[in-house]
C-alpha cells in the first residue's frame, strides 16, 4: 500500500518533541511538507528534515502539495480556520488539543468534517497511554461492575511559556483548557455512553489575571454518577502529580501506576495483572495516538477522539467556565 502523505502545520515545542520524531520514523508515512510562520524556526527545523518542503503559508502548502492529511500543532486561536480550510480542501486532520477556543468553533470544525466526509481527530493523548487503554478494557469486561465515581487530579507546571498561552483570547483559558480538558476527556471516555448532566466548578486566579491557574469541581452524569477533578499549575506539590481513580460496584482501579482492586465483602484485594511502569508514558501515548490516526486513515481501525466527541468536550468546558464565573451549578 502507498505511504500516507502528511504535512505538519506549526513547528512549536509539541511538534518538535513528539510529532516530528514519531512521524519521521513511521515506515508507512511520508512527511511531504512542514509549515511555520516563524521563518527562523522553519529554517532550523526544516534543515533536520530536508526531504520535506517548507512553507510559511499553509494555504499555499495545501494548494500545491498532494497530501492525504495534515497535523495541526499551532496556537489554539488558529485551529478553527486552519482546520476548516484543510477539511474543505479534502484533507483528513489530527488537531492538537484543545480542538478550538470554544464550543462554537468546535461545532464549525465538526460541520466541515461532516460536510466533506473527512476525519478530524483531536489529540487526547491520555486515552492512548498503555495503562489507560488497559484500564478501559478492564472496565469494558465488567470486572469492576458499574462505574459510579471517578476522582482525578493533575498538578504540574503550565504546558507552555509562550506569551499566547496566557492570553485568553488566543488560548481559550488557563489550566482547565490545558490540563482539565485531557483529564475530563479521559474520565468521560471511561464512563462511556453516560450523559453529562451538570458541572459545579470553582477556579482560582492567584498568579495570572487573564486565565485561571487552578480549578476544582464536580461533573455529574446520569444516572447518579460523578467526576471529581482538581487541576493546577500553582498548587503545592513536591512533584508533578497525576492521579486517576475509578470506583465501581465490584472494585476499583487507578493509574500511575495501574492497579486493579476487587471488592470482596468489605475488603479490597489487589489483583493487578502485572507491575505497571509509569516511565515514558508521555512519549508512548503520542506514538499510539499518531499510529492510530494513520491506521484510521488507512481503514485499518475505526477512528476515536473525533471532532464529534470534541464538540461534547468543548460544551462541557463552556459549562465549567460558566459555573466558575456565576459561582453556581450549571446544567449541561
Amino acid at each position: 500500500m502507498d505511504k500516507t502523505r502528511i504535512a505538519i502545520i506549526g513547528l512549536g515545542s509539541i511538534a518538535q518533541l513528539v510529532h516530528l520524531p514519531v512521524i519521521t520514523k513511521l515506515s508507512n508515512v511520508e512527511l511531504k511538507a512542514v509549515c511555520e510562520v516563524n521563518k527562523n524556526r522553519l529554517r532550523t527545523i526544516g534543515d533536520k528534515i530536508p526531504a520535506s518542503k517548507r512553507y510559511t503559508d499553509y494555504r499555499e502548502m495545501i494548494s500545491q502539495e498532494e497530501l492525504d492529511a495534515v497535523v495541526i500543532t499551532t496556537p489554539t486561536d488558529t485551529h478553527k480556520q486552519i482546520a476548516v480550510d484543510c477539511l474543505n480542501a479534502g484533507l483528513d486532520l489530527l488537531i492538537e488539543k484543545p480542538v478550538a477556543l470554544n464550543y462554537k468553533e468546535a461545532q464549525e470544525i465538526d460541520r466541515a468534517a461532516q460536510k466533506n466526509k473527512k476525519l478530524a481527530m483531536v489529540g487526547m493523548n491520555l486515552r492512548f497511554r498503555p495503562d489507560s487503554m488497559l484500564m478501559k478494557s478492564i472496565i469494558n469486561s465488567g470486572e469492576l461492575g458499574d462505574i459510579f465515581y471517578i476522582k482525578c487530579g493533575w498538578l504540574r507546571k503550565k504546558s507552555s511559556a509562550q506569551k499566547w498561552f496566557m492570553d485568553k483570547k488566543k488560548s481559550g483559558g488557563g489550566v482547565v483548557i490545558d490540563l482539565g480538558i485531557l483529564l475530563l476527556d479521559l474520565a468521560v471516555w471511561m464512563f462511556g455512553e453516560d450523559k453529562i448532566e451538570s458541572s459545579a466548578v470553582h477556579k482560582f486566579n492567584t498568579k495570572y489575571e487573564d486565565v485561571e491557574d487552578s480549578a476544582v469541581g464536580i461533573v455529574r452524569l446520569d444516572p447518579n454518577k460523578a467526576i471529581n477533578f482538581e487541576v493546577s499549575w500553582e498548587l503545592y506539590s513536591d512533584t508533578d502529580s497525576f492521579n486517576f481513580i475509578i470506583h465501581g460496584t465490584k472494585g476499583a482501579a487507578q493509574l500511575n501506576p495501574l492497579k486493579v482492586f476487587r471488592k470482596i465483602e468489605s475488603t479490597y484485594f489487589d489483583y493487578s495483572l502485572s507491575k505497571s511502569s509509569v516511565s515514558n508514558l508521555y512519549r508512548k501515548s503520542y506514538e499510539n495516538e499518531i499510529k492510530h490516526f494513520i491506521a484510521s486513515l488507512r481503514g485499518e481501525v475505526p477512528p476515536v477522539s473525533t471532532s464529534e466527541e470534541a464538540v461534547v468536550r468543548m460544551k462541557l468546558l463552556d459549562t465549567i467556565y460558566k459555573s466558575a464565573d456565576l459561582k453556581k451549578e450549571i446544567k449541561f
